[in-house]
């Protein structure tokens, strides 16, 4: 195309989509998800909005729930090559099928557009985008890059087509309507992605399920061992639904975060949709694995689930009843271990965990506050909590870790404990081993050594490796009568 004024050849314009192809995410399902984190309850006027059209669905999802635009994960490669675009005076064009409102308030920031085209009263989605852009600049008079099978209509009518991310079959498709042009690269979410959005790491916490088992003495037993097994299995997969749906509801306060901006989801690594699927059957699955266990097991799997919505909507952003809720996780899966293995838990047992990872609960926020405190910020996001409160939580958390060796204490010199010990007077050592480590691990956390999970912590710490091994050997002393 030529330059009506001068003759010269008019520069090619360029027309840049939004979801999948700026941004590692689609604002859509962001939008959606920022309705059910803000008004659950209105998120149920989502189909009645959908069956006014996708466009209605779109500008009245935009108004009830706006999504910071400043968060989203931008591609990197992509504003690169727009701004070498506008750098040698062409045109460039924010073309996308989001409403009009979330389009121009991504133009506003990355300040990297000369115009907008977005939808109005019309979804401007494959053939009815490629028609304005038809209209605006001629049959192949623009570049235009897009990311999935949705603009293969809108490269036929383009001068050349750029990719981001895509299969051999949609990059095959627009090579059959246009020249290629730019390919970048979008790295889908793997096996590893898959691994770090379940937490396996943070299986280590259903350990716990063995516990009753291990402190009855009857862990040698093959249907109870087998039981304690399953349990473990079957609360490992829910809580990775658990954690996919933090995830999800987590996704702006995870990208205001230091570390957590890389999670998957939050990086864009993983599709929402992807886990909105993946969660649900992680949940089943976990309920599957339970119709092997005493019906009470699927139960306490219920409360489970239904506990972390409520945690997730409501008490998470409740000033201290959120730690209590945490804490009382971690005795929930006590609880389990014992109904999945029918060996009942004592009362001795769920006193020392309440308090011990009360403790934990405390040292989590207090660990997040200190950092965020120390990065000048005003308070944790998604958090009650306020960067003065570090020296409260240092109080409680301390104490509650006391409690639980005095509760330990007692428990020792209790004359029942002769019937399962040898050598009873041996379960002293636990007592300045957890006085030893709780201290230690608090006093880092004062100096900031701790990040915001405490029990990732521990499991890269050696010390406190060395300390459970002695904690076992302890056990196993008193156990065999060595002393």
């Amino acid at each position: 195309m030529n330059d009506a004024a001068s003759g010269a050849p008019r520069p090619l314009s360029l027309c840049v989509d939004l979801d999948g192809t700026l941004v590692a995410t689609d604002t859509l399902w962001e939008s959606a998800l920022a309705l059910l984190r803000t008004q659950p309850l209105r998120a149920l006027l989502l189909p009645l909005w959908l069956l006014r059209g996708r466009a209605a669905l779109k500008r009245a999802l935009a108004s009830a729930a706006p999504i910071d635009v400043a968060l989203l994960p931008y591609r990197a490669e992509v504003l690169a090559y727009i701004a070498e675009a506008r750098a040698s005076g062409r045109p460039v064009l924010l073309a996308t099928a989001s409403t009009r409102a979330v389009a121009e308030r991504v133009a506003a920031h990355t300040r990297a557009f000369d115009e907008v085209v977005a939808s109005d009263d019309e979804n401007l989605k494959g053939a009815s985008k490629r028609d304005v852009l038809v209209a605006r600049f001629g049959a192949r008079g623009f570049e235009y890059l897009g990311d999935s099978s949705a603009d293969l209509a809108v490269w036929e009518s383009a001068a050349c087509g750029s990719l981001v991310g895509g299969t051999p079959a949609l990059r095959a498709g627009l090579l059959a309507r246009t020249a290629l042009g730019r390919e970048f690269a979008a790295p889908s979410g793997g096996v590893g992605a898959w691994l770090r959005a379940l937490r396996v790491r943070q299986w280590l916490k259903n350990a716990l399920l063995l516990l009753p088992l291990f402190a009855s003495h009857r862990f040698l037993e093959p249907p109870l061992a087998l039981a304690a097994l399953l349990g473990l299995l079957g609360f490992s997969l829910t809580a990775s639904a658990v954690y996919i749906a933090n995830d999800l509801m987590d996704l702006a306060a995870d990208r205001r975060h230091p570390t957590k901006r890389t999670r998957p989801f939050a990086s864009g690594a993983l599709s929402v949709p992807a886990g909105l699927v993946a969660g649900p059957l992680l949940a089943a699955a976990g309920f599957a694995v339970a119709q092997a266990l005493p019906a009470a097991f699927s139960t306490a799997l219920a409360f489970y689930l239904s506990a972390n919505v409520v945690y997730t909507l409501w008490l998470k952003r409740v000033l201290v009843a959120d730690v209590a809720v945490l804490g009382g996780f971690y005795a929930l899966r006590i609880v389990a271990g014992g109904i999945a293995t029918g060996v009942l838990v004592s009362p001795w047992l769920m006193g020392f965990s309440l308090f011990f990872f009360l403790s934990l609960a405390f040292l989590k926020r207090f660990a997040e506050l200190s950092r965020v405190a120390r990065e000048g910020g005003d308070g944790a996001p998604g958090r009650a909590y306020l960067p003065g409160d570090t020296p409260v939580l240092l109080a409680l958390g301390p104490a509650c870790a006391a409690v639980s060796a005095l509760v330990l204490g007692l428990y020792i010199q209790g004359d029942f404990v002769a019937t399962l010990y040898r050598s009873p007077a041996a379960l002293w050592a636990l007592v300045p081993l957890l006085v030893y480590w709780s201290g230690r691990i608090w006093l880092l956390a004062n100096r900031g050594e701790v990040d915001d999970d405490p029990i990732l912590f521990m499991s890269r710490d050696r010390t406190s490796w060395i300390v459970a091994a002695l904690a076992l050997a302890t056990f196993a002393v008193a156990s065999v009568g060595a002393v």
